[in-house]
Formats: C-alpha cells, sequence, structure tokens
C-alpha cells in the first residue's frame, strides 16, 4: 500500500498531467504518459535533483514559493493546490469542531417534497437525509458514510448505473474535504478500512482532488427502474465542511413521474401497515385490554405523498 504523502501525490500528478504542458513535449518520444521529473523540475524553475528529492521523500518540506511554483507547473486546481499545501505542512483552514446540523436545515430539507436531499459532514457521512431520500436509497442496508455504502455495500453497483463515475467522484470529494473534519482519529479509521477494497485503492492513489458540485446521474431503483437526477452541492456556511447535496429530476420527465411513483407506493405500504396496526388494536380494546383504540397517525411519508401531488397540481404550494 502506498503511503500517502507529499512524494506520492507529486508522482501521481505529474502522472496525470498533460504532456504537452511542455512546451517542447513533442521532440522527444514519449514511452508513459504525463511530464518527466527533469521537465516539472525546468517548469517549476528548481533543480532536477531537488524536485527528485521530493518525489522520493528525501525532501519533505518545501517552502511556500516552491509549493507555489510546483502548483503552477503542474496546472493544479484550486483543490488540488489546497492538498499540496496541506502535505508541505501549510494549514488551509483550521479544523472545525464538529456541530450537529441546524434543525432549521432539517426542517427546510423536509419541506422539499419531490426533491431527495441530505447532509455530508466533511468525511462524507450522512448528517442527515429527508423522507425522499431515504426512499430512494433504500437499497443499501446502512446510510452511515457515502464512501464507505459505495464501496463496501454490493447494492452500491446496482444502484450507481455508472458505478465507476460514482466511485471516481467519490474518492475526489473525499480527498478534497476530509481535512476539514474534526477528527484525526476517525479520518484514518475510514481511510484505513477503505484502501483494504482494492478498487478504492486504486482510485486514492490517483490523487483526484474534486468536492462535490452539480452532475447528472442514473440511479437504478428497483420498484421503479432507472432514474435521470441531477444534483447540487451547497456548503453550509454556518457550519464549515458540512454540504447540502440536492437532488432534483427534470420537471414533466419520466423520472418525476418516477419519483412520485416512489413516494406514492411507499405511501402505500406504509398505509397499510398502520391500518394493520389499528386493526390490532381494536381487537384488543374489543377484548378489554386498552381502554378505547388509540388512533396511529399515519407516518410522515404519507402526508408527504399528499403534499408531493397538491404541489404538482398547484405550482405554488410545496415550493
Amino acid at each position: 500500500m502506498t503511503a500517502d504523502n507529499l512524494a506520492s501525490f507529486l508522482r501521481a500528478r505529474r502522472n496525470a498531467a498533460a504532456a504537452d504542458i511542455y512546451p517542447w513535449a513533442d521532440l522527444t518520444p514519449r514511452r508513459v504518459p504525463g511530464l518527466r521529473r527533469e521537465e516539472v523540475a525546468e517548469l517549476a524553475g528548481l533543480s532536477t535533483d531537488y524536485y527528485v528529492r521530493l518525489e522520493q521523500g528525501r525532501e519533505k518540506h518545501p517552502s511556500e514559493q516552491v509549493v507555489a511554483a510546483l502548483s503552477a507547473a503542474l496546472r493544479l486546481s484550486k483543490y488540488e493546490d489546497d492538498h499540496l499545501r496541506l502535505l508541505a505542512g501549510f494549514s488551509v483552514q483550521p479544523v472545525q469542531a464538529e456541530s450537529p446540523v441546524d434543525p432549521s436545515l432539517i426542517h427546510m430539507l423536509n419541506s422539499w417534497v419531490g426533491s431527495p436531499a441530505f447532509i455530508l459532514d466533511p468525511l462524507l457521512n450522512f448528517r442527515a437525509l429527508n423522507p425522499v431520500a431515504r426512499i430512494l436509497f433504500s437499497a443499501f442496508d446502512d446510510l452511515d458514510n457515502l464512501t464507505r455504502s459505495t464501496f463496501l455495500d454490493p447494492a452500491a453497483r446496482r444502484f450507481f448505473v455508472d458505478w465507476a463515475r460514482a466511485a471516481e467522484s467519490c474518492v475526489a470529494s473525499l480527498r478534497a474535504t476530509m481535512h476539514l473534519h474534526h477528527s484525526s482519529h476517525e479520518r484514518d479509521e475510514l481511510v484505513q478500512v477503505l484502501r483494504q477494497n482494492k478498487d478504492f485503492e486504486t482510485l486514492w492513489q490517483r490523487f483526484d482532488i474534486q468536492p462535490k458540485t452539480q452532475e447528472t446521474k442514473l440511479i437504478f431503483h428497483e420498484s421503479v427502474g432507472e432514474l435521470e437526477l441531477n444534483f447540487q452541492a451547497f456548503h453550509v456556511m454556518s457550519s464549515p465542511g458540512q454540504q447540502l447535496v440536492v437532488y432534483q429530476a427534470a420537471p414533466g420527465s419520466r423520472s418525476e413521474d418516477q419519483l412520485r411513483t416512489l413516494v406514492a407506493m411507499d405511501a402505500g405500504n406504509s398505509g397499510r401497515a398502520a391500518g394493520r396496526a389499528q386493526e390490532l388494536r381494536t381487537q384488543e380494546a374489543t377484548r378489554g385490554n386498552y381502554p378505547s383504540p388509540a388512533v396511529i397517525p399515519q407516518p410522515a411519508v404519507s402526508e408527504l405523498s399528499n403534499r408531493m401531488d397538491s404541489s404538482l397540481t398547484d405550482p405554488g404550494r410545496g415550493t
């Protein structure tokens, strides 16, 4: 298992860099993708010997000027640059103590009756899911961590129609935010478990770093088939490191109808279960075990289905 350090990062990003970054790349034949060590050194204004020492791990504490030069030479993104600075020993953002999900944010999530939505922390732990999201992700045994579910739950390879793309995105997102998590022990423990998985380890060694932003995903649910959903991710400004992820189907699309069907099916199952429970309690009361039958409220998802139908007939509602 390759170490997760500055030397590994530089090797991975050099191999992933486009050769045409170097102005004279086409003058000599190339046997491997990416840039040569001497080319990166020249682009960064460093000696080849010094750069080789960085990649070999013999030099571990480059100056901020050297880090900036390497970032420019390798054409790193903002998130890759942040990660490079972290590995070189420069703090990017102070780690925040874990904070609970704001109740008003949970209330907002639950008001989105047609949009699966959830809150993730910097380790991609699920901190909150609205009812529609729980229905959509019902194939998973345990919704505790998105990366763990993606790689270790067999249901993921069917749920994500393009599992390979979902896996790449998940690892890149974890790389981008995990340093914001307050517990180094929890971070190390999660990564150690995941790196036992060969698919995860392969992607981990690529050092792709990109937080969730927006994307279109194909999701398979055994009850309704494939759904095409767009997602947007938003930073929760009051809780650095937390991100709000919202899935939506295109208005008037087949996928929107499928989401409605999922909610209605779940509401129907819940309603039948509640009706049977009411019937049993009535029977018990008749036999004298209870003074009177208790009224069991319909589960929240039944209300969700009704609100969803209303919002589609009256666009001004449910928004």
